[in-house]
């Protein structure tokens, strides 16, 4: 083979090469129809809005007068206490619990058991113990030796 036409060969390579090329870079810069997502720099950061100060201070004002409006309406509500009982009932109460008791009626409360107080309670014999721990031991030392 000769030098001259193997050089002549890969120049025409390379102008194809080139002419591929610069065929590939009119595609992309007459901008057609991209496929995909633009590359990382290309992509525009999307600005968030700004609140303006007299916006942010009618928001502030709006909320001050929703609480000051809560808070009247809490004002002129009677107190009403909770689970408070006054004396007279409480009287009137216990007068009645004891009549109930009288009849019969109420059995007396049982006091709380934990439900496994039904078992008997199990316990290790000092013998047991000590076997338990010797065989820990020897598990122990077999571990440590390798």
């Amino acid at each position: 083979m000769d030098i001259n036409r193997i050089l002549a060969e890969l120049r025409a390579e390379r102008d194809r090469i080139d002419q591929a090329i610069s065929a590939l870079e009119a595609v992309k810069s007459t901008g057609g129809p991209r496929v995909g997502r633009p590359p990382k720099g290309a992509r525009k950061m999307r600005r968030r809005g700004r609140m303006s100060a007299a916006g942010r201070a009618r928001i502030a004002a709006a909320q001050r007068a929703r609480w000051a409006k809560a808070k009247q309406d809490q004002a002129s509500k009677p107190m009403h206490r909770r689970g408070r009982m006054s004396a007279a009932a409480r009287r009137k109460m216990s007068r009645l619990m004891k009549q109930r008791w009288a009849q019969g009626k109420m059995k007396p409360r049982a006091k709380a058991t934990p439900s496994r107080a039904s078992k008997p309670t199990r316990h290790m014999s000092t013998a047991a113990r000590r076997k338990i721990a010797a065989a820990q031991r020897a598990r122990w030392a077999r571990v440590k030796a390798q």
